[in-house]
């Protein structure tokens, strides 16, 4: 499948030491796999003048206090806080351009960020999306793209996980419900 590099962007979602690096808070395996497959998508959209967008997932220490009810300290435990080591792009990813850093505080990278405007200001329409955890920061991102009229493709050979059995599930979701899912092989720029 073709992409006009002009009116696609890959978005990253998440590629962090706290989530990719064996040290990290929320080490997941599969999150480390994908880092590479990340990267080759990013040099083959960049080669090609695709946008590249990359999320953070950032905390603070007291960002959950006062929750009512979402709280993802108490769900995950303390991750990938403001400032710290965990909270950095992995280091293949460090020296790679990027066109926009989107930080988040939620699952869902265009809750309360500039990203929805950004993509608008620059003709946005398709988005490649990769990067972990497929069933939580990855599925929301792309079900929030899609109700906002972009074509979220999901790179099902780029995305980490816990189990394999959410990677499928999410998947199969995105598929079926709002969006859609191709390997990297499949994926062509023209």
């Amino acid at each position: 499948m073709e992409f006009d590099p002009d009116t696609t962007a890959v978005v990253v979602v998440d590629m962090q030491n706290g989530f990719c690096h064996q040290e990290g808070s929320l080490y997941a395996p599969a999150s480390e796999d994908a880092i590479d497959p990340c990267v080759e998508l990013i040099d083959r959209a960049g080669e090609m003048g695709a946008s590249v967008v990359y999320t953070r997932d950032v905390h603070t220490d007291e960002q959950f206090e006062d929750a009512h009810y979402y709280d993802e300290f108490d769900r995950w435990g303390e991750h990938v806080l403001e400032g710290t080591w965990d909270a950095e792009l992995v280091a293949k990813l460090k020296s790679r351009d990027a066109d926009l850093i989107v930080e988040k505080h939620t699952y869902d990278a265009f809750h309360e960020t500039q990203l929805d405007g950004w993509l608008t200001a620059h003709g946005i329409d398709d988005l490649l999306i990769c990067g972990t955890l497929a069933n939580v920061c990855v599925l929301h991102t792309a079900g929030s793209a899609g109700l906002r009229d972009y074509r979220p493709l999901l790179v099902e050979d780029a995305v980490g996980y816990l189990e394999e059995d959410h990677r499928e599930y999410a998947l199969e979701h995105a598929d079926w419900l709002f969006g859609e899912v191709m390997d990297r092989e499949s994926i062509a720029f023209a």
